[in-house]
């Protein structure tokens, strides 16, 4: 018996089926089956009961999967309180939303990076919802997004609140809603569909709302002319120094972006739960 065939045998218990846990520990479907097979070899019994809708663990397996689960709690908090952050290694995935992306994600990395100077990153810049959905299928280790989320297996570390601005091109005067373009987050995120429901409440259903995933683009579009919308006055800093745009007041505003960084609480990940408040840090420096 391993710690490789009992790390196997774990997640193939939590994920319910060999192909899942071959993508989660990017191994073949061969090599894990293979794996459990020679861990049963070992113990001379039987761990799982087999079907074509996955596998269930045997009583056995169920005892076995409580000492595993265990032995792999006391293993993270050996690296958490004793490994050196030097000494770790390996590929963290973090996904992160473009906001963050384009205000302070700059400075989570140099942190993470000095933290951890052997460590790797693999990062993705995407929506919340696709963000949430790429954590609860376990192909993130770590979620920057628009949250929390509102899952029992997801640990949410809450982030600063991001304040909104509106914006317009410099020198456009007083703005007319019922003729004026408002510039907005993609449509399927929770600020647009705010903003949305904010703007019928005060203007009518004839507002016209222009949905962008890109947070850049939108600033563009605003100095260009065609629309106005708030966003993090952070974002706005160059455009706004530049005497291209310029902030009004419609005398109301939007809520305030609200950001977690989110985590699966199993199988304990404490490089996650670190990462998270390296997050937290460099969000909070940038207030």
């Amino acid at each position: 018996m391993t710690f490789e065939q009992l790390r196997t045998f774990l997640w193939v218990a939590r994920l319910g089926g060999v192909r899942r846990a071959s993508e989660q520990m990017n191994l073949s479907q061969p090599a894990v089956s293979a794996r459990l097979a020679a861990l049963e070899d070992a113990l001379k019994v039987r761990l799982f009961e087999r079907s074509p809708r996955g596998v269930t663990l045997t009583r056995q397996g169920e005892m076995l999967k409580d000492y595993a689960e265990q032995m792999f709690f006391v293993h993270e908090e050996i690296r958490r309180r004793i490994t050196h952050p030097s000494a770790i290694e390996g590929t963290f995935r973090v996904g992160a939303s473009e906001t963050i992306a384009q205000t302070w994600l700059p400075g989570f990395l140099e942190r993470l990076s000095l933290e951890y100077p052997r460590l790797s990153v693999e990062l993705s810049v995407d929506i919340s919802v696709n963000l949430r959905e790429s954590l609860l299928a376990r192909k993130l280790d770590l979620a920057l997004l628009m949250g929390p989320i509102s899952d029992y297996s997801v640990v949410n570390i809450a982030l600063p609140d991001v304040e909104l601005s509106w914006f317009q091109a410099a020198g456009r005067g007083q703005v007319d809603f019922a003729a004026t373009p408002v510039i907005s987050y993609a449509r399927n995120t929770r600020p647009y569909r705010e903003l949305v429901e904010a703007l019928f409440r005060r203007y009518g259903p004839g507002v016209r709302v222009y949905s962008s995933t890109s947070l850049s683009a939108s600033i563009q579009m605003i100095a260009a002319g065609i629309g106005v919308g708030p966003y993090p006055s952070m974002l706005a800093g160059e455009r706004l120094r530049a005497g291209q745009i310029e902030q009004f007041d419609p005398g109301w505003l939007p809520r305030p972006l609200s950001f977690t960084a989110s985590y699966l609480s199993e199988p304990r990940n404490s490089l996650a739960e670190r990462c998270a408040d390296i997050a937290l840090e460099a969000a909070s420096q940038v207030r």
